[in-house]
């Protein structure tokens, strides 16, 4: 097969010029490609509370060692367990650590339709963080209840709080003798009652799809008063009527998810008992 000649006028001495091949580098591609990537299972940060979720590492900050939150399934006990107990010239930063056993991991599971989470030991027969009313924190309960819920509170510079249902704090306490435990009774948030938390990329990106398909539903959900009117309450000649009432209680509805209910009571004050 003949080459295709080029139409294009070339004179004599000119150079010919090669065509370079444009590689277009999306940043947003690029940041998403490397998301793609990333291992599942990769120990990450949450940036809010709601990323909290699937198994978690949590870590204390304390002085001269940071701590870790541990399940000893034999003697069925927290532990609070030096991270720099095997400390060698390679030890990584704290906020670089990942659980070495599986002791350190709890498992994190949210209540439905709750901006509360359990957290269950990753070891034994999974038993659940939990705390009375005195402040005693302890995980020999199996089965969940008020006292094994948790709300985390993000704080700005990353770190979480766990408040309990008497609206108090998990916090590290030292003990006679130098040895630290959990305790649930502090009032306000300082040193002792924060934690760096870690989960799993892959819980991240469900919590991210999750909120995606949320907000999706929610600019599918249209408010049309006339359609409806038409579809249910249509009088005489096809004639439809429309509420003279603000709409601003139409997008309230919707927001608290009872937009069917409102048009609803405001079709029952449009009735006539002439066409009805």
């Amino acid at each position: 097969m003949e080459k295709v000649r080029s139409t294009q006028l070339k004179f004599k001495g000119d150079k010919i010029k090669k065509k370079r091949k444009r590689e277009h580098h999306d940043e947003g591609s690029t940041s998403k490609r490397v998301d793609e990537d990333e291992d599942p299972e990769t120990w990450v940060l949450p940036e809010n509370a709601t990323e909290i979720r699937g198994p978690t590492f949590i870590v204390h900050p304390s002085d001269p060692s940071p701590i870790s939150v541990n399940f000893d399934s034999t003697r069925n006990k927290i532990i609070l367990s030096s991270l720099d107990k095997d400390l060698t010239s390679d030890t990584l930063p704290l906020l670089d650590r990942t659980p070495t056993e599986v002791a350190q991991v709890w498992v994190t599971t949210r209540v439905a339709g709750s901006a509360t989470i359990n957290l269950r030991t990753g070891t034994g027969e999974g038993k659940f963080l939990s705390c009375d009313k005195h402040g005693i924190v302890s995980a020999f309960r199996e089965a969940r209840g008020p006292e094994e819920e948790w709300t985390p509170v993000l704080l700005p510079d990353g770190m979480v709080a766990f408040m309990n249902v008497y609206e108090n704090y998990l916090s590290v306490d030292e003990v006679a003798g130098g040895s630290l435990q959990l305790r649930g009774d502090s009032e306000e948030v300082g040193f002792r009652e924060r934690f760096w938390l870690k989960i799993q990329s892959k819980y991240k990106k469900e919590a991210h799809e999750e909120k995606k398909k949320r907000e999706a539903g929610s600019e599918l959900t249209v408010i049309d008063e006339t359609s409806a009117n038409h579809i249910h309450q249509a009088w005489g000649a096809g004639r439809s009527v429309v509420s003279k009432e603000d709409k601003r209680e139409l997008k309230r509805a919707r927001k608290e998810g009872r937009l069917a209910e409102a048009l609803l009571d405001r079709r029952a004050k449009l009735k006539s008992d002439r066409f009805c």
